[in-house]
């Protein structure tokens, strides 16, 4: 047991390297602009939730398919705020790390704009005409640059994403089949 303090402390290392390695290298203002830019339409999940309710009210025809990709996106959002809450992670706290962007809470773990932004690319895949995956390195990425997430955060944030829409859309294919 003794071993993994130590694999964890190793682990948070790593974390915050990277990091700062990050934002050596991305601290230009055009990548500042396009990363605040993107914290701000990927808060509360709010730019997808937008997405969703435009594709329920416009798309008569597969309402019920951007109503269920909306509703991933609510759970996966809602999944994050609760588990950032049972993680407990505080966000980045480093002189050589610049936080630039203020957040409505001290917790990192998962990162809610990844988790959410993953969840909107693979639910508004089959309903929109252009490619979504580029959102998902993209929103990481820029919670890196702004200095308000570890990697790690990023990361657990995408899969937590990728699981929920799983799970909805698992929930949603259970709750249409016929009992035989």
């Amino acid at each position: 047991m003794s071993g993994q303090p130590r694999a964890l402390e190793r682990l948070a290392a790593a974390d915050l390297t990277l990091l700062r390695a990050v934002q050596a290298h991305l601290h230009q203002e055009p990548v500042v602009a396009a990363a605040t830019a993107l914290s701000h339409a990927g808060e509360h999940a709010a730019a997808w939730i937008a997405v969703g309710s435009a594709g329920v009210a416009l798309d008569r025809r597969r309402r019920r398919e951007w109503a269920l990709a909306t509703a991933a996106v609510v759970a996966a959002h809602g999944a994050s705020v609760v588990l950032k809450r049972v993680a407990r992670r505080h966000r980045p706290l480093d002189h050589h790390v610049s936080v630039r962007v203020g957040t409505p809470s001290r917790w990192s773990m998962p990162s809610s704009h990844a988790t959410s932004t993953t969840a909107a690319a693979i639910a508004f895949a089959p309903l929109l005409p252009v490619p979504t995956w580029p959102l998902v390195p993209a929103m990481a990425l820029s919670r890196l640059v702004l200095g308000v997430h570890y990697p790690g955060d990023v990361t657990a944030g995408a899969l937590l994403g990728a699981a929920t829409t799983a799970a909805v859309r698992g929930a949603a294919r259970a709750g249409t089949r016929t009992p035989s």
